[in-house]
């Protein structure tokens, strides 16, 4: 490694989505926002938003208003990071209750895909989230109102099942030779990846994904489908809230 050059940002979300803070170290300011050694922030990709938070130090703080991956650093969004110094400690927080509501929402649209494959045999073409609000495309000739609702009865009797939501690992060989992952298009991570991280909701659905997600499909609550949309052929789009 270049002499000087600090080492990547340990993205602790990855390992640990209810980790609410973390101590850590300014490594770089740059001009509108601040790259930490190690931090519990969830970096913004995947339809997955970026978390939002606080950097506090012994002498003040500043907020975080997104969390964004540029030319391979961890950028800390925020409107005053010249308050900040290479070398300070500080103490990285985000919004809990922002980031719990996206948790339950990501793992809900895994819960969505999973039915409309194991019902349906669609795949999923795209998906994007806010907090207790996203959608997801399928592969499907046609969608209705009455899909949708049809849809919504089956996916929450799944998630009162209470299927646990599992992080694996999995070398990139042995991820393309699982045919769930390659529903999920696994073969587009980029070939540099070597190491795939899944989402395992045991029983249900099963995705390559580097994003956060709840325990457990109990904790997701009541899903509605509140409107479904024709994209083009073969490219329908379900779009869901939690209750």
């Amino acid at each position: 490694m270049t002499p000087n050059r600090p080492e990547p940002t340990d993205e602790l979300a990855a390992r640990d989505s209810y980790l609410a803070s973390a101590e850590g170290t300014v490594q770089e300011v740059l001009d509108g926002g601040v790259v930490l050694d190690r931090t519990p922030f969830y970096v913004r990709g995947g339809g997955q938003p970026g978390d939002t938070g606080v950097i506090r130090w012994h002498e003040g703080q500043i907020g975080i208003t997104n969390t964004i991956r540029r030319g391979g650093k961890v950028i800390h969004v925020a409107s005053e990071p010249a308050l900040l110094e290479p070398g300070m400690p500080v103490e990285s927080t985000i919004d809990w209750d922002r980031r719990y509501t996206i948790m339950r929402t990501h793992t809900a649209l895994h819960a969505l895909s999973g039915v409309v494959w194991k019902d349906y045999g669609a795949k999923v073409t795209g998906g994007d989230m806010k907090a207790g609000t996203a959608r997801m495309d399928f592969e499907l000739d046609g969608i209705s109102r009455e899909f949708g609702r049809e849809v919504e009865r089956r996916l929450n009797q799944e998630l009162t099942k209470g299927y646990p939501a599992e992080v694996l690992w999995m070398a990139r060989a042995e991820a393309l030779q699982d045919p769930d992952l390659i529903r999920t298009k696994v073969n587009l991570i980029p070939e540099w990846v070597q190491d795939i991280r899944v989402i395992d909701i045991v029983g249900l659905d099963r995705q390559a994904d580097g994003g956060t997600h709840v325990r457990s499909t109990l904790e997701v609550g009541e899903v509605r489908v509140v409107k479904t949309e024709s994209k083009g052929r073969a490219n329908k789009r379900m779009r869901i809230c939690l209750v």
